[in-house]
């Protein structure tokens, strides 16, 4: 759907939206790599919503809606919440995230599918899982970056195991280790080509008021 103030003027994070569209959908077949950078370039060139909206017109949001310039309204984990409400229900993240000659960022309160994997070239990502939700008990994240970079942060009580390989590169395993009771099991495996995937453990930000 049209914009209803197609002259507003587009911001990064609205650019940022529909680059991420386009790369999902060149991962899943709807756009050839020819079109994927013709609209990647229009994209980040782009100034107001109208300019923005035609190059996805055409294409699925992850679920099957349309992509929509407004963005996802989703609340903080609460303060306490355990795991066993921060897992199964909600609305899934896409499978997929490519970081080609760019860079992708999966953070704050979003869904971690069941199977997710992740493909950085000439690029890079964040995956930050401190507070997701996560689809299912057993995780399993696929990292491939080729001369390019990917950075995964876990909070201290998840339960990680890491079982990358570096190839004249580097698949960092020190924040592989158990959680605490309930956690969903997190895999997160792949290989780095030239390239660095690195896991870290980090406390949860701090909740606001």
């Amino acid at each position: 759907m049209m914009s209803e103030l197609p002259d507003m003027r587009a911001s990064d994070a609205e650019r940022e939206r529909i680059a991420e569209a386009l790369r999902e959908a060149v991962a899943e077949g709807r756009l050839t790599m020819e079109e994927f950078e013709e609209r990647l370039e229009a994209a980040y060139k782009a100034r107001t919503h109208g300019e923005l909206e035609p190059l996805v017109g055409d294409l699925p949001a992850p679920g099957g809606a349309a992509v929509s310039l407004a963005k996802a309204t989703s609340s903080p984990v609460p303060a306490g919440e355990g795991w066993t409400e921060r897992i199964g229900g909600g609305p899934v993240s896409g499978p997929v995230a490519i970081g080609v000659m760019g860079f992708f960022q999966r953070k704050g309160t979003w869904t971690v599918p069941r199977r997710f994997t992740t493909f950085a070239f000439w690029g890079g990502g964040e995956i930050d899982l401190r507070e997701a939700r996560f689809e299912d008990g057993e995780i399993v994240i696929r990292c491939i970056a080729v001369m390019g970079g990917m950075q995964v942060i876990v909070p201290p009580d998840l339960d990680v195991h890491v079982g990358g390989v570096g190839i004249m590169g580097g698949f960092d395993d020190k924040a592989s280790g158990t959680g605490t009771p309930g956690s969903p099991r997190v895999r997160i495996t792949g290989f780095a080509f030239w390239g660095g995937v690195g896991v870290a453990r980090k406390e949860r930000r701090k909740s606001l008021g």
